[in-house]
């Protein structure tokens, strides 16, 4: 095994297929460029009410579609363009002015943030126009080519990709993503509210199954094995996965409670779970110095990945329509049984977290190696102890078991969930991004 083992530290915080002129100037890196306006992201998602995962992670997919766009232009490929390979993604804007590099990059994420987090409180709102202002400072300190015209360029390669995603599915979000009329299914193992919280008495998103894809081909592109079979007899498997829950949430070690709560990726809480794995891509690429084309491919890459993830998740998800461990143990174990975590409202199988970490996986694979050993201390701000892994794969299964340890999944959930991701992030890490 070829084993590179880093301490990381935490994270805080124009697309054309033509030949310009480009040029650098020495104000700011690109790289520094990008990955600033991430951990701003990054703190953003976790402050912005809407931001649940699912939504979470169509941002992270447009704004490093964005990202990438933004730093091909200097490339003189035609296949440099992630046109052709998403569907319904337009022959991306052409120009021959001279521009400078790092002020496209600029121009172009400085647009995108204000416009997927143009619903993110004041406070948000001052520090976008904080970072725009400071880091526009900081570049034209490095007399630019054509500061005006770089900026105006980036912005029109951002709206160019927010103009597809308008009708993507997923761009309105209301009522915190809880539907205002939702029929509830009704019969044995089907889901049920797991909580009094008004709001939460009808499930989060249960159209985000249906959303335009990505890299997949569709929302059943990754087919996933039916459950267990519900059953409430203490004979059968379904009995038996509910009182491994069970029995293992009572008596959970001091690192699986760590595992849990590491994991847990709570939105308002943390930066979600796409996120997180978002701000262990960051730690890599900022750690390795990475230059900014790898840095933009694995952004778009792990991006459509995890958005990708979560809509074929919420597709099954709403499609099995499986009560959660909670209902479950409550009614046929121990009435009095609660779990480490809050259990979250919507259906159990699969495992979203599963889905999305075996989607990361892949595309992390891809750029840095299946055997890549890495330590990840995104929640050390918030007093999580950091995490060293021998390998994404040992990552993504420990996100998934995760939720085991937390009360809030079956296994069936978490092992199938992996299974499904790992499939759908192979589109996403095959896409041909120049780097």
């Amino acid at each position: 095994m070829n084993r590179r083992e880093f301490g990381l530290g935490a994270a805080a915080l124009a697309a054309t297929i033509s030949t310009p002129v480009w040029a650098q100037s020495g104000g700011m890196s690109r790289e520094k460029v990008l990955h600033d306006w991430y951990r701003l992201v990054l703190e953003l998602v976790r402050h912005t009410a809407t931001y649940t995962p699912p939504v979470a992670s169509r941002a992270f997919a447009y704004l490093g579609i964005i990202a990438h766009e933004a730093t091909a232009g200097d490339i003189p490929l035609a296949g440099a363009s992630l046109y052709r390979q998403l569907p319904g993604y337009a022959f991306p804007p052409v120009t021959a002015m001279a521009l400078d590099h790092a002020v496209v990059l600029h121009g172009a994420m400085a647009h995108a943030v204000n416009h997927f987090f143009g619903n993110t409180g004041p406070t948000g709102q001052r520090a976008i126009k904080a970072m725009d202002d400071r880091m526009m400072q900081a570049l034209l300190q490095g007399t630019p080519m054509n500061p005006e015209g770089s900026r105006g360029w980036g912005k029109a390669v951002a709206q160019h990709v927010i103009d597809w995603s308008a009708n993507d599915g997923g761009a309105v979000v209301e009522n915190m993503g809880f539907p205002r009329e939702f029929a509830l299914a009704e019969g044995p193992g089907k889901w049920v509210p797991t909580n009094a919280v008004r709001q939460q008495q009808l499930p989060l998103l249960p159209g985000w199954g249906n959303n335009r894809t990505f890299a997949a081909p569709s929302n059943v592109a990754c087919a996933l094995a039916a459950p267990v079979e519900y059953s409430e007899d203490p004979a059968s498997g379904f009995y038996a996965e509910a009182n491994e829950v069970y029995e293992t949430t009572k008596a959970l070690t001091d690192d699986q409670k760590a595992i849990a709560r590491f994991w847990s990726d709570d939105p308002m809480l943390s930066p979600t779970p796409p996120g997180h794995w978002i701000s262990i891509a960051m730690q890599l690429l900022e750690a390795e110095q990475a230059p900014i084309q790898k840095r933009a491919a694995v952004m778009a890459g792990l991006g459509i990945a995890v958005a990708d993830a979560f809509i074929c998740c919420w597709h099954d998800k709403f499609q099995v329509n499986l009560l959660r461990p909670i209902t479950y143990i409550r009614a046929h174990i121990d009435a009095k049984w609660t779990p480490l975590l809050n259990t979250p409202p919507f259906p159990e199988y699969p495992s979203g977290h599963s889905v999305q970490s075996g989607a990361a996986q892949v595309v992390m694979d891809r750029f840095f190696g299946a055997d890549f050993g890495f330590t990840d201390e995104t929640g050390t701000a918030d007093g999580l102890k950091p995490r060293s892994f021998t390998s994404f794969k040992h990552a993504a299964d420990e996100a998934g078991i995760s939720r085991l340890y937390g009360g809030i999944h079956f296994r069936a959930a978490i092992d199938r969930g992996l299974e499904q991701g790992r499939c759908i992030g192979a589109f996403a890490a095959n896409l041909k991004f120049e780097v």
